[in-house]
């Protein structure tokens, strides 16, 4: 057995994905991540969720869901990887698909994991067994609590994924 499942690495809040509708539940859809397809990972879009708030039927809310087979656009809300399988939750609202929003683990204040954002994602392991926890921070909260005598790591949390 891996001490860490690596494959789901490569996909992280906040990313654009094709998506392939491959079921319907009275809550939302099952996908399966496009280029994905044999990582074992559990993806769905929670309908409920996303759109009750802006519908007035449950027929209006099942006229949303995407069809079975149809390949759509999505961005990753989140992933936990505590446990097999890894569990993806998508979002496929037009408003997350353009710059999708979250709250930042530390503070509680939302930021923007969209690209170009204000966001890091940080996935956290043990040395002592498998699974992950992916934590969401802004720059700042991240940079302020590694102590000040640690000024090159406290750069670095200001500086990553930035581009030059």
């Amino acid at each position: 057995m891996e001490r860490f499942e690596t494959e789901s690495l490569a996909l992280m809040p906040g990313q654009k994905i094709q998506a392939r509708v491959l079921s319907h539940h009275p809550w939302g859809v099952i996908v399966e991540i496009v280029g994905h397809e044999n990582a074992g990972l559990s993806a769905s879009i929670d309908m409920i969720q996303h759109y009750s708030r802006s519908v007035s039927s449950h027929d209006e809310l099942l006229a949303l869901f995407p069809p079975i087979g149809s390949q759509i656009d999505a961005v990753i809300e989140r992933i936990q990887r505590w446990h097999p399988p890894v569990s993806v939750r998508l979002s496929i609202r037009p408003a997350d698909l353009e710059s999708l929003t979250s709250r930042c683990d530390f503070c509680g204040e939302r930021l923007t994991l969209s690209p170009g954002g204000d966001a890091l994602v940080l996935d956290s392991r043990s040395n002592d067994g498998p699974g992950s926890h992916t934590i969401v921070s802004h720059r700042h909260c991240l940079a302020e609590r590694i102590r000040p005598e640690n000024a090159g790591e406290r750069a670095r949390a200001w500086e990553i994924g930035k581009m030059c």
